[in-house]
């Protein structure tokens, strides 16, 4: 029988009950190919959907020291969110234990319906971390960093492709050059490349304006928004203003 509401032999109202959170985002990515979903993220069935971030009463200690618990917040396609708080208040151990690195003492962490934990390697496709360390060779040019860093994360970069990221994060001329010999800022650069060569839809970024100048900020503002506008979405800490245009900031504290 078609459906009521939209006329159409199979509708997703009338599908989704029963299903998994992962059966259900396979069904409606190929639902989607004849019927159009508005997405609204008030919507519980499109809030459930895409791979949507949702952590439930997190708690996390360093040592006997508790930093923080009960945490929960969602975080939606198109949306962006500052992790804020003092020093020593949490926030990379926030950020890593969302990108499964360290387990919290409570809680969960879920991703489009499915905890990270049974997810695996499925969830570390999806997710992009980078550090407030470079994590590139001094020895390896930036060229060679980059593809590196790519192929450990499943990318296959060509040359062709790695120069061209290279070259928008404003390093035309030093490709090829040890990163021993770049500044502190283009050696960040040189990390900051990895967000041009990924498809991740979560990046998780940790500092990402350290050692930047003005250009290079408004640069990383610029690849932020254009994340967002294809519906990824970005949590980061930052001790330096960040305006992403078209954006509304959230913001999570932990102080």
């Amino acid at each position: 029988m078609p459906c009521a509401a939209c006329d159409v032999e199979v509708c997703p109202k009338q599908r989704w009950l029963g299903m998994s959170g992962k059966q259900l985002n396979f069904w409606l990515l190929g639902a989607l190919s004849w019927h159009a979903i508005v997405y609204n993220p008030a919507s519980s069935i499109s809030g459930f959907l895409f791979f949507m971030l949702e952590v439930s009463n997190l708690a996390c200690s360093r040592g006997d020291h508790r930093l923080f618990s009960g945490l929960s917040f969602m975080l939606h396609p198109g949306q962006i969110m500052q992790v804020q708080g003092a020093n020593g208040s949490g926030k990379t151990s926030l950020l890593r234990t969302l990108c499964g690195f360290m387990m919290p003492d409570e809680g969960d962490i879920v991703w489009r319906g499915e905890s990270i934990r049974e997810l695996d390697e499925e969830y570390y496709a999806e997710m992009l971390y980078l550090g407030h360390l470079n994590a590139i060779k001094d020895e390896l040019s930036a060229l060679e960093n980059l593809q590196i860093s790519a192929g450990l994360s499943g990318i296959e970069l060509d040359e062709k492709e790695a120069l061209a990221a290279l070259r928008r994060m404003g390093l035309r001329g030093r490709e090829r050059l040890p990163t021993k010999v770049l500044s502190q800022g283009q050696r960040r650069r040189v990390a900051l490349a990895r967000l041009l060569a990924s498809d991740a839809a979560l990046w998780i970024l940790d500092e990402p304006l350290t050692a930047l100048d003005v250009g290079a900020v408004e640069l990383i503002q610029e690849l932020l928004a254009e994340h967002l506008a294809r519906q990824g979405m970005v949590i980061f800490t930052t001790h330096q203003p960040l305006q992403v245009a078209g954006a509304e900031m959230r913001s999570l504290s932990l102080s």
